[in-house]
């Protein structure tokens, strides 16, 4: 079969009548042009959204669930046969000749890989009064009535060649609301000598707000999410502007919205109230120990001493005896006991001399359990911690097991921990998840700590030890691990792939454990820890580090 000229991916999720206009656009223009229409849908499959997609003759192909904007994107590129991917949003109006102007560029332009084209801004029925100083808050791009050289195209309106996607990979999965396509296009110029991107001028569409979505409020809280993710993705470039900077941009934004009375303004104010809020919530993380040097670290050393030491556990106590006078605890113990059904769990860990008691105490209260816990460990041998941890998983495969415990040697465990772990991780279907950190241990990611009235905070991110739970369904992706000794990085990895398939990640904050024996790193030199995360993420997705940081819901009751 003839491969089709281009490949038109729309994601969408949950908006038929926006798809529905973009559809009754597209679809006729790809039918003359004999391209491939797909529609990602990141909601999940629907009778609606499969019966709407074929009524206008295009491939249905769904998500399992909510995986984000540039999961679907790979997924279309994935699904997908022309050498032309076209990129667009699902509530855009293309113009007439729309897609024959993509194509006749790349057929005349053969060293170009890729085009972006005219994005014109509409909102429709109600309006927003403005002075006319700025357009509609929709991502647009107008570079004139002639084609020309553009600094970046946007994915409302986006082609690539297929070749360029294969050399350079797949789009940031860690990326959301900002910053995706244009770190794709970084990646694609860093590989890429004298490479172009072709503004096409003919290739026009309407990104549209329609309904309740083109109201001013609707505009803000869009546009506050993005601010917000502008400000992540220019500190993973290390291009923030100080707090001031900020602060005095939003005063600007506000003068302008005073003087000029323009209510359309707002949306500027809270785009730059996004960063502002994101700016300080940087500032209120632990204090670095130095300044990262790569995007994938944490930039805080996490080591508790001295008088925070002693802060700390008071904040602790204060937690525990809440909880404990709530009746959580004994609520909690109640309900491990009846769910979930009795697992099989798998537990490894690597054990060094010089733990033996403490290991002999995590031993003891995970083998108190009442699910079917099978634990492994063996002495380092000169190994690193994952190249121990296959040896192992050689030795005693996971492939009947229900849970995957990885558990280092110098924590302390609660009593009770397993039953009730499994239980929260089961009751909130993580499929990756790690018990938080007491306040006043060591913990370079202050996202893993200890939140007060939580019971478990879905994240992005679950860290590599010091005990990490995977559920079977991720053990064919996962498992061997990687042969690292250290394995820095390596988590930020697993956090992109877990956005890939759609695994949910958690730290459970009803069970801290306590991290005080050693802090990390401290078995081994930081520098090789780095070179070696490094060199393993090179060619990798992974979650940086801004994202990482991120909680996406808590839950303070099951």
């Amino acid at each position: 079969m003839a491969r089709p000229p281009a490949s038109i991916v729309i994601p969408t999720r949950a908006r038929l009548a926006y798809l529905e206009v973009a559809l009754s656009s597209i679809a006729p223009q790809a039918d003359a042009a004999g391209a491939e229409v797909l529609v990602i849908d990141d909601a999940g499959a629907t009778s609606a959204a499969r019966g709407l997609v074929a009524r206008f003759g295009a491939r249905y192909e769904p998500h399992s669930g909510p995986l984000g904007l540039n999961v679907a994107r790979n997924t279309g590129v994935r699904s997908s046969s022309g050498e032309l991917v076209v990129f667009v949003d699902d509530d855009v109006r293309a113009s007439a000749g729309w897609l024959a102007a993509l194509i006749a560029a790349a057929e005349a332009n053969p060293d170009v890989d890729v085009f972006a084209g005219r994005i014109q801004p509409r909102l429709e029925g109600r309006r927003v009064r403005s002075c006319g100083r700025e357009g509609p808050p929709i991502t647009s791009l107008d570079l004139g009535a002639h084609d020309t050289d553009a600094r970046y195209a946007w994915g409302a309106n986006m082609a690539v060649r297929r070749r360029a996607l294969e050399r350079v990979g797949p789009f940031d999965v860690a990326l959301e609301h900002g910053g995706d396509e244009q770190e794709w296009q970084d990646r694609w110029r860093a590989q890429t000598p004298g490479a172009r991107v072709l503004y096409v001028a003919g290739a026009s569409l309407e990104h549209r707000r329609a309904g309740a979505d083109a109201s001013l409020r609707s505009l803000s809280r869009v546009a506050h999410a993005r601010g917000r993710a502008g400000r992540r993705f220019d500190a993973r470039r290390g291009e923030a502007p100080p707090l001031g900077r900020e602060l005095l941009t939003l005063t600007r934004c506000a003068g302008h919205v005073v003087r000029r009375r323009c209510p359309q303004g707002l949306t500027m104010v809270a785009h730059s109230a996004g960063r502002v809020r994101e700016c300080l919530s940087e500032r209120h993380a632990d204090v670095p120990a130095a300044a990262p040097s790569e995007d994938f670290l944490s930039g805080t050393s996490g080591t508790v001493g001295g008088l925070d030491a002693w802060r700390r556990r008071l904040h602790d106590q204060l937690a525990s005896a809440r909880e404990l006078a709530s009746g959580r605890r004994l609520r909690l113990r109640l309900a491990a006991r009846r769910d979930p059904p009795r697992r099989a769990v798998l537990v490894l860990g690597v054990q060094r001399a010089e733990r033996h008691d403490l290991s002999q105490r995590i031993r003891a209260e995970l083998l108190s359990s009442r699910h079917d816990v099978a634990l492994y460990t063996r002495p380092p041998r000169g190994r690193g911690k994952f190249e121990n941890l296959n040896g192992l998983l050689a030795e005693h495969p996971a492939d009947d097991r229900d849970w995957l415990l990885v558990v280092d040697d110098d924590v302390e465990l609660p009593r009770g921990f397993l039953d009730r772990f499994l239980f929260l991780c089961e009751r909130f279907s993580l499929q990756l998840a790690q018990p938080a950190h007491w306040l006043d241990s060591h913990a370079a990611w202050p996202v893993t700590r200890r939140q007060p009235g939580s019971v478990v905070r879905e994240t992005r991110f679950v860290e590599i030890g010091p005990v990490t739970a995977f559920a079977r369904v991720t053990f064919p992706v996962l498992l061997p691990f990687p042969e690292l000794r250290m394995g820095w990085g390596l988590d930020a990895h697993w956090a992109a792939l877990a956005a890939e398939h759609g695994w949910r990640c958690g730290v459970v904050d009803a069970l801290p454990i306590h991290h005080r024996a050693a802090p990390a790193a401290d078995a081994y030199s930081r520098e090789l820890a780095v070179a070696e995360a490094r060199a393993f993420l090179a060619k990798r997705p992974y979650l940086s580090a801004s994202e990482a940081q991120r909680t996406l819901t808590t839950h303070r009751r099951w």
